[in-house]
């Protein structure tokens, strides 16, 4: 997203500015491994071995990703957001527009690299009634994580300040689906969002946001790792992403197979939401300084890079100030 609630929590940079009590207000009222996704496995073990990673051209060549059914050339119009494509390439998930009463996760199947049929909303428990259901992601095995504010309000229970759930995507529907265990916020204000779980399914990326004053005064992006069913801080985190944080607003982490390379939005303000990526060269070290991706360009938020890492998805406001996913590519260097 950033985040959860985008009606009541304003998560990108022009939605920010709606409180806390809103927020609280409205809370109260086996998936097959195809040759990519083993693929992706592969290059994420040759990281782990100290694999040499691979070295790739600049991206370029923005373009419209079509959904066939909900937005399209053919005059289907409706908002996509927060893309996230399979660790296997062949499904898109994404939600509909994050200031919606009422924000919903959909999937595609895919046709070709820019082209997508739509299937319709997810089915099962992923949404859910409230206001925000959002900010796809998933592993390899078909473990789905998504953000929702179903359940931040409800004191004493084990959903209290969670809005990061997870389940088992089969078939179109993702079913059931619980808080992730060590994943709430640390306290009231602050909110967990715009997650991504890594491709091996141990580590999680997200960001913290600092909403106790009303609006998005903060954020803060961190590394969790599985234990014991759950995640805990990696004790590395604040290392991890020393580059990636700071005075600005960063958000909608997403990486590679490999885990080496790390792409973000940073909000200024003053000029809007950008695309931003960083490397390292193992697993074992911190992110480098990111830079901006300069193909990408206008109102754009939420990169999800492609198993091959040759293409990366992000939505864009166009000229019609409707959200739609487009791509640009970039080629290995030989």
């Amino acid at each position: 997203m950033p985040g959860a609630q985008r009606q009541s929590i304003g998560w990108r940079a022009d939605k920010r500015r709606l409180t806390i009590a809103a927020i609280v207000a409205a809370l109260l009222a086996p998936l097959a491994l195809s040759v990519n996704s083993i693929r992706a496995q592969a290059v994420a073990t040759a990281a782990r071995a100290g694999v040499r990673p691979a070295r790739y051209t600049e991206f370029e060549h923005p373009e419209m990703v079509q959904i066939l059914g909900y937005n399209d050339n053919q005059g289907n119009s409706n908002d996509a957001m927060e893309p996230f494509i399979s660790r296997d390439g062949n499904y898109l998930f994404f939600n509909g527009l994050n200031t919606a009463p009422t924000t919903s996760l959909y999937w595609a199947t895919r046709v070709d690299d820019v082209t997508f049929q739509f299937r319709g909303a997810l089915a099962g428990e992923v949404n859910s009634p409230g206001p925000l259901n959002a900010v796809p992601s998933m592993d390899s095995d078909g473990n789905f994580y998504f953000i929702t504010t179903r359940s931040y309000g409800n004191l004493g229970t084990p959903g209290y300040l969670a809005t990061l759930y997870s389940g088992p995507f089969s078939s179109g529907a993702v079913t059931p689906v619980s808080p992730v265990p060590g994943m709430a916020a640390a306290q009231p204000g602050l909110v967990v969002f715009d997650d991504e779980v890594s491709a091996d399914g141990n580590t999680l990326y997200f960001t913290v946001g600092d909403y106790s004053t009303g609006n998005l005064t903060a954020t803060t992006m961190m590394v969790a790792t599985r234990r014991s069913g759950g995640f805990v801080i990696d004790p590395n985190s604040k290392r991890i992403m020393h580059a990636i944080n700071n005075r600005f607003l960063n958000y909608a982490a997403d990486t590679s197979a490999d885990e080496l390379e790390f792409y973000f939005t940073r909000t200024n303000l003053k000029i809007g939401p950008q695309i931003w990526m960083a490397t390292r060269k193992s697993l074992s070290k911190p992110f480098g300084r990111p830079r901006q991706i300069k193909a990408i360009t206008g109102f754009a938020e939420a990169p999800s890079i492609s198993p091959d890492g040759l293409s990366l998805y992000y939505h864009v406001k166009n000229s019609t100030a409707v959200f739609e996913i487009n791509r640009v590519t970039r080629t290995l260097k030989r």
